[in-house]
This record gives C-alpha cells, sequence and structure tokens, in this order.
C-alpha cells in the first residue's frame, strides 16, 4: 500500500513538459512527503510507471529529469459536477483577464470540465458549458499577447529567484534595449502583465510589460533580492492606481435610480450609506472611497447619472473634464457644420 501511494505522489509531482524534474529533485520532496527512498528505487518506479502513463524521460544529462507528454489529459483526480461548472466559468473569465499562454496552461483542466459536462447527458448537463458566460465589468481590451518561452522564463525566474538577461522594447525610446534584470514580482493589470524588478545593480522597481520582452535568457549574475520589497505595498504606495494620496476620503453624490440600485446590490465600499429617494427619485450616496483617479474615472463612467457633490477637489476635477469635452466636440461639431 506504501508503494501505492508512493506513486501516486510520484505522478503530482512529474509536470508537463517543458517543464522537468530531477530524480534528486523528486526524491527530495518525495521526502518532504514522509517517503524514504533511495535513487535507484525512484528510477525503477518511474520507469515502472511510465509503462501505464505518458511520462518522458531527458536522458542527455545526470540525474534524469522526467516529465508528462504536454498533451496528457489527467482524470486524478476524479471531477464533479460543482467542480466542472467553477472550472467552466472560470475559463471564461481568465479568457478576458489572463494571456492567452497562461490561460493554455490550464487547458487540461478546462478540457477535462468540458468533457465531463458533455458525458451527462442523461441528466440535462451536456450543454452547461455552452451555457455560461463572464462578462467583464466594462470594456475589457483583448490580453496583450506574450511569447511562450517569455512565460516560462518569467514563471521560472521568479520561482527560483534567478536574474535574467533580456531584450526589451522600450515604450518610451521605440527601441530594443538590453538589461539584467532581477525579477520581484508580477502583476496583471488590465489586459497586460507587468515584471516587478529592480535593473543591473540599480534599487529602484521598474515595471516591464511581458508582450515587450522579445528575448530572455538565465543571466550570469548572481540574483539581487529586495529585501523591503512587497507587491501590497508597491500597488497600494499607486503604482498601478494613481493615487491621490494614501488617505481615505469620504465620497458623496446624488446618484439616479438605475445607479442607485446597483450600488445597493453592489456596494462601491463597505462603509456606504444609500438615503431614501428625493421627489424625482434620486438618492444620496455616501460611502468611504480610496483617493485615487480610478475612483474618480469609475464616477465620470455614469455621465449624468452621477453627480459628485464632495470632495470638492474631485467635483471640481470632474466639472472641468466635462467643459473639456463638451468644447472640443463643440469645435469639432463647427468644423463638421462648417459654422
Amino acid at each position: 500500500m506504501d508503494t501505492l501511494f508512493r506513486y501516486i505522489a510520484m505522478l503530482q509531482l512529474i509536470p508537463r513538459a517543458p517543464q522537468y524534474k530531477a530524480t534528486t529533485t523528486l526524491q527530495t520532496l518525495l521526502e518532504e512527503k514522509g517517503f524514504t527512498v533511495n535513487l535507484r528505487s525512484i528510477q525503477r518506479d518511474l520507469e515502472r510507471i511510465s509503462g501505464h502513463y505518458p511520462l518522458i524521460c531527458d536522458q542527455s544529462e545526470r540525474p534524469y529529469r522526467w516529465s508528462f507528454d504536454p498533451n496528457f489529459k489527467s482524470t486524478l483526480p476524479a471531477m464533479d459536477t460543482a467542480t466542472a461548472l467553477t472550472l467552466v466559468l472560470a475559463e471564461e473569465y481568465l479568457k478576458g483577464l489572463l494571456p492567452q499562454i497562461a490561460v493554455d496552461k490550464l487547458s487540461p483542466q478546462f478540457h477535462d470540465a468540458r468533457k465531463f459536462l458533455d458525458g451527462l447527458r442523461e441528466n440535462g448537463f451536456a450543454d452547461w458549458a455552452r451555457q455560461v458566460r463572464a462578462i467583464p465589468n466594462g470594456k475589457a481590451l483583448l490580453p496583450a499577447a506574450i511569447a511562450p518561452p517569455v512565460w516560462q522564463g518569467i514563471s521560472d525566474a521568479l520561482l527560483q529567484r534567478q536574474a535574467i538577461e533580456v531584450h526589451y522594447l522600450s515604450r518610451q525610446k521605440k527601441e530594443v534595449k538590453q538589461f539584467t534584470l532581477h525579477p520581484q514580482g508580477l502583476v496583471v493589470r488590465h489586459s497586460v502583465s507587468y515584471l516587478l524588478a529592480t535593473v543591473n545593480d540599480y534599487e529602484d522597481i521598474r515595471q516591464f510589460a511581458l508582450h515587450r520582452i522579445q528575448q530572455l535568457a538565465p543571466s550570469e549574475a548572481p540574483f539581487r533580492p529586495h529585501p523591503t520589497f512587497s507587491v501590497e505595498n508597491y500597488i497600494a504606495d499607486g503604482a498601478f492606481g494613481y493615487p491621490l494620496d494614501r488617505q481615505q476620503v469620504q465620497l458623496v453624490a446624488r446618484i439616479d435610480p438605475s445607479v442607485a440600485w446597483t450600488l445597493a446590490e453592489t456596494p462601491v465600499s463597505e462603509q456606504q450609506q444609500l438615503s431614501d429617494p428625493d421627489e424625482d427619485g434620486w438618492v444620496t450616496l455616501t460611502a468611504t472611497v480610496p483617493n485615487d483617479q480610478q475612483t474618480q474615472w469609475w464616477l465620470m463612467g455614469f455621465g449624468a447619472r452621477v453627480e459628485v457633490l464632495e470632495p470638492m477637489e474631485w467635483r471640481k476635477a470632474i466639472a472641468e473634464q466635462a467643459n473639456n469635452m463638451l468644447a472640443m466636440y463643440s469645435r469639432e461639431e463647427c468644423q463638421l457644420t462648417g459654422g
């Protein structure tokens, strides 16, 4: 029985190609799971298992390295209806959030979920996969395409804490530059994935869009960790949210009935209050929100259905933006009509 459990544990540790795990690595990981076994036994186990599972052995160097065939569709553990439906929903949602290369990494699980549902025709579940969709909130751009070697190289560098050499297309100067990067984090924002890294011998964190990395290779330079860096603090400091400051503010706004209905069901914050409707049906919203431009842009997206009363700085900024747009469209209207 112990041998069977060891086989199952070993199968769970072996990645799909092009990733590999050496027999020495498997030995260490098995020991962490409580299995004591020598390298020769592991090699014999893998040779036996490969008669039943599509394992690939790379014998070009020692110790040998093992992986699953990349097209292998695992059925372990067995699927259930709730898990299958959740995976179908997850696939629909992630397609609009993550780069395609990242979604592809989960394609075996998504394939198994759809196959499971398709096999339940007698229970009426076969059409579920075609009846489920995830709709993004607002207009979502297609995720920027990332070369598979780049995604794999970034993943490995982050997990193994290794420096990398990259050829990067600079957006500002529109030319390809070479950098030695020390990866510190990864952030997916809207349709773009960013590597957070220090460059060469500098200490400041910079952002590198993964789709602009044209070449990537491991670096011989020793990895330089950033001991005080935190992705959470980096985002909170406004690197991606364009904050006005670190404080929160009290938002007060008049909102029309349709917006009020939406916010009653999906509040803008945990500290939110909605007044009773006035004689025109409008509601006063009071909420504690971050003092950032993202929230201002969200408010502006409602157009004339929201009137910001406080903070006064927000009201003035939104009014100025509205006046600028009115002036621009009025000018263009005169040009189009010859007035």
